[in-house]
């Protein structure tokens, strides 16, 4: 059985498309569009339609939408149908109609608001992927909290989603993270040292030390000075560089050694505040293994095959601008040295070896112009690129008061998101995180979210939540009885009309989020369904009204709890009984 059956939007449509037909015969209409009247004195629900019709037909958009109503079947789900202003098509449901949605949600429970459309298809979902170089901070979270909430839409929808992280394990900022924690270690065992600037000085490193040195002991005791690198820089960038290579030098093997230690903490330290925040991935795909697979090298000597590399003072470049990339981008550096640009399609072209349906990346909005050259070597390779979606996060920018918080890895100032949650608590992180669309810039507000009242938009939605609970647990009844209530008795108050016209919209939230990659709609409809509750608990006698009128509002009070619960979920926050 199929979850998604045509709703109330579909419905219309078909009344629409029908009446036309019985009108004027076949008319190529490209899309009906119905929408939620902003007053509900406009109607339950509006189109266009006679409007947008009015040039193909040469007639008077009011007498095309008089057509339409008089055309339509009196015995359908409206009440009826009213004609405003230049000939929109306003409509109202009958209530026993809207009543429908709360059996509907009784009945399906956890699965109300699912459908089929991806049923049948893969997605390969990446984000996160913030290199393994230090402690996840609040930024990182926003994508996290993104990357999640949208694999639960994703798979409500039907879709079978793999989630991925993929591992920045290769290249020069995991050596850079090593000599950083090799200078720390240096410092604990008495040895005086000039820390370097481009190195990672967060406390986070010092405990690395720490611990390392605790199980090693003076393994990696060799001591140097940075006064006495040969062909010593005052710029920063090559002294970094310079000291990268003594310490292979020095250390020898054990270099690689204490490189992958240093990698595998802060990836284990990623992977438990991951977990924390509710965020679990099915695969982690380490960067340097297409290195040592020989993917990298596969994927440049393809391009070279296919015509789409040249050599440049001895470095490999690959011809983006004939894939309309604005500049060339280099594979491979005189040096020898593969960028991260050759590693990167390497990764791409094993995503397309895996035969998804679609794949989606969840970049920061930094990475805006990496999207181009990534597309373009992926169609170098031959690949699709039609079915890569790439999603742009803008990073959150972290309140506490007036006072702007900074986010620097390297600086070592920053706010972990290990900080946020202990702070303020999973639930209120993950919800405000979804609060706005994932390009937009998001304004964090501690304060805000850590306060108990109506203004904390997670707390109000936890609360009408709770209510529910409250009053479910005093009316005493069998649980099981709900659906029969609201089967038999009529809910026609204004109040309960707009509640359930609101229930019936979130299978649409869903579908809405699911077609345009987006999460921010759920918590935007939460809270709307919430406002809802809290003016009908506090204005309308539910307990003490007589049966069977009783039960049959608690059964709409049951159908909202449910609906708050199942759009909570997909926002990874939980719906407390008691708060």
């Amino acid at each position: 059985m199929k979850l998604y059956e045509m709703n109330t939007r579909e419905k219309l449509k078909k009344l629409i498309t029908d009446s036309l037909e019985s009108i004027v015969g076949d008319v190529a209409i490209n899309q009906i569009t119905i929408e939620i009247p902003k007053s509900a004195e406009h109607g339950d629900y509006s189109s266009n339609i006679a409007l947008q019709l009015a040039k193909k037909l040469r007639k008077n958009p009011r007498q095309i939408a008089e057509a339409i109503r008089g055309s339509m079947p009196h015995d359908t789900i409206l009440e009826k149908v009213d004609i405003a202003g230049a000939g929109f098509l306003n409509f109202y449901l009958r209530s026993q109609v809207k009543q429908r949605i709360v059996v509907d949600i009784l009945t399906k429970s956890d699965q109300f608001g699912a459908f089929d459309h991806g049923v049948g298809k893969k997605v390969l979902l990446e984000f996160v992927s913030a290199n393994p170089t230090g402690p996840l901070h609040v930024g990182h979270g926003r994508g996290a909290a993104f990357g999640a909430s949208l694999s639960n839409i994703l798979k409500k929808c039907g879709f079978l989603v793999s989630r991925e992280y993929y591992v920045n394990d290769a290249g020069r900022q995991t050596d850079i993270l090593t000599v950083s924690v090799w200078c720390r270690y240096l410092e604990l065992s008495g040895l005086e040292q000039e820390f370097p600037s481009k190195g990672y000085k967060g406390k986070y490193i010092k405990d690395l030390a720490n611990l390392i040195k605790a199980k090693y002991g003076d393994r990696w005791l060799k001591q140097f000075q940075i006064t006495n690198l040969p062909h010593t820089t005052q710029d920063d960038e090559m002294l970094i560089d310079l000291i990268i290579k003594e310490a292979k030098r020095l250390l020898g093997k054990d270099y690689y050694l204490l490189k992958k230690l240093s990698l595998e903490s802060q990836l284990m330290t990623c992977k438990e505040d991951l977990s924390l925040f509710r965020v679990d991935f099915d695969g982690w795909f380490s960067e340097e293994s297409v290195f040592s697979n020989g993917m990298v090298r596969e994927i440049c000597d393809r391009l070279n095959q296919g015509g789409y590399t040249d050599v440049r003072e001895e470095a490999i470049w690959f011809k983006a601008t004939e894939f309309n990339d604005d500049k060339d981008r280099v594979l491979k550096r005189a040096n020898g040295d593969y960028t991260y640009f050759a590693s990167d399609i390497a990764y791409h072209h094993d995503k397309y070896s895996r035969e998804f349906d679609k794949l989606v990346n969840v970049w920061g909005a930094d990475h805006h112009g990496y999207i181009a050259r990534v597309k373009a070597a992926l169609q170098g390779l031959g690949h699709n690129t039609d079915i890569l979606e790439i999603i742009l996060i803008q990073f959150a920018v972290l309140f506490r008061g007036q006072q702007k918080v900074p986010m620097s890895t390297r600086s070592g100032e920053f706010v972990s998101l290990r900080e946020l949650i202990d702070e303020v608590g999973v639930d209120a992180a993950r919800y405000f995180y979804a609060l706005r669309k994932s390009d937009q810039h998001l304004d964090f507000d501690l304060d805000l979210a850590k306060a108990k009242n109506n203004e904390n938009p997670v707390f109000y939605v936890q609360y009408a939540h709770a209510r529910c609970s409250s009053l479910i647990s005093k009316w005493n009844g069998k649980i099981e009885e709900l659906t029969r209530f609201a089967q038999q008795t009529n809910l026609d108050q204004p109040d309960e009309l707009l509640i359930m016209q609101k229930l019936a919209e979130y299978p649409d939230v869903l579908k809405k989020c699911c077609q345009d990659l987006v999460i921010h709609n759920v918590p935007t409809y939460l809270r709307e369904l919430s406002h809802l509750l809290h003016r009908y608990y506090t204005a309308t006698p539910v307990l003490s009204a007589d049966e069977p009128e009783r039960s049959a509002r608690v059964s709409l009070v049951a159908a909202v709890k449910q609906v708050l619960h199942n759009g909570l979920s997909l926002l990874g926050v939980s719906a407390p009984d008691k708060m």
